[in-house]
């Protein structure tokens, strides 16, 4: 399932590559004037917004967390601190996000981050074969395999997303 190519690397393909993970790339043509990236993503590519995954960071009682949801639908503050083990959760500062992930916003992978967050993936993604997220850059999604996203980023898996 692994295809590889020079011209697409980043942290977050390199982690999959060392981890012997099967993924697919799927790059296309990020339109800068795109209100959404992942409803983008999904469109360009053609493939079902539940199976394509945003990454959203989240501040958590004065830390960094990471929100896996689907482009579908929205994460749900209140069922992630849950998830979490806290009362509140908001959404995080977007430059601490950049900093933090070493990603620009619009392709903030959950994979290959220079400083590993705690990880909720939304439970809706054990329900998928496979799913996409970010790849590291805009205009780049990874495919694999929820367990996969799961495993590598030792996330709990929860409810967090409501659907619109």
């Amino acid at each position: 399932m692994a295809r590889k190519s020079t011209s697409q690397g980043t942290p977050a393909t390199a982690a999959l590559a060392a981890a012997g993970v099967p993924f697919v790339l799927h790059p296309y043509a990020h339109d800068p004037a795109a209100p959404s990236y992942g409803t983008e993503a999904a469109e360009v590519l053609g493939i079902d917004p539940s199976r394509v995954f945003k990454t959203l960071m989240v501040e958590v009682e004065g830390r960094l967390a990471v929100g896996i949801v689907p482009v579908s639908g929205s994460l749900d503050l209140k069922a992630f601190a849950a998830a979490m083990g806290a009362k509140k959760a908001a959404m995080a500062d977007p430059a601490a996000a950049q900093r933090r992930t070493g990603y620009v916003l619009g392709g903030i992978s959950p994979l290959g981050q220079r400083l590993p967050s705690p990880t909720v993936l939304d439970s809706s993604a054990t329900a998928l074969e496979t799913l996409l997220v970010s790849g590291g850059r805009r205009g780049l999604d990874i495919e694999l395999a929820p367990a996969d996203l799961a495993r590598l980023t030792s996330a709990v898996v929860a409810p967090i997303a409501s659907r619109s």
